[in-house]
């Protein structure tokens, strides 16, 4: 089965192509079929991610997948948020996950509540009009470092810490990142899902 990715992501393709791979389920990027990125408007992950889910379902007819991930730091009340890719510009730093990270560590230097959720929301449509789009949602808890620590993912995986493993995501080997993650825990709802309501037999 093909299904759209309504993401231009390589990092998030390489990611869920490793996660869904067991369904049988070849994802396609959505730039690489000519299909432009979709606005997001929306305040809420599951509403960002349902409109590009519709949208490259719409221009490929194709079933399609979508995924609206951020950040949710606890002492800014949840933010940045469905801002998360953006954060940096709001300092006056160009788009880009270093100048994210940095912008972060900047406004959180005097903080030390530094509880913090990595937050994945996956939509999926069989097509445009799906009136019942699968939904899945995954959060990684952990603790925003001081500095970054680690060469592995991207994002924020470099000052994410998560006190289960003593170590950033950025420190950890792919394969563990992917079975702990928020995009991880994320997929594997999805995969339930799907063998439930779209591959099963009964």
């Amino acid at each position: 089965m093909k299904l759209v990715l309504a993401s231009n992501n390589a990092g998030k393709l390489a990611e869920l192509q490793a996660l869904f791979a067991p369904l049988g389920v070849e994802l396609l990027r959505q730039g690489d079929l000519g299909i432009p990125e979709a606005p997001e408007p929306h305040r809420t992950f599951v509403e960002n991610a349902l409109s590009k889910a519709r949208h490259a379902a719409a221009l490929s007819g194709l079933p399609a997948l979508a995924d609206d991930a951020g950040l949710c730091v606890d002492a800014f009340g949840g933010l940045p948020g469905v801002d998360t890719a953006y954060y940096a510009t709001r300092f006056g730093y160009a788009k880009g996950d270093d100048n994210n990270v940095r912008a972060l560590l900047e406004q959180m230097r005097d903080i030390d509540q530094r509880r913090a959720a990595l937050v994945s929301t996956l939509v999926a449509v069989r097509s445009p009009e799906d009136p019942e789009p699968l939904i899945a949602v995954g959060r990684a808890v952990g603790q925003i470092t001081r500095e970054p620590a680690g060469d592995q993912g991207f994002g924020f995986d470099p000052v994410m810490f998560i006190p289960a493993f003593g170590k950033t995501f950025a420190q950890l080997p792919s394969e563990v990142k992917n079975a702990h993650s928020h995009r991880g825990r994320a997929a594997r709802q999805m995969l339930e899902l799907m063998r439930e309501r779209w591959f099963s037999e009964t």
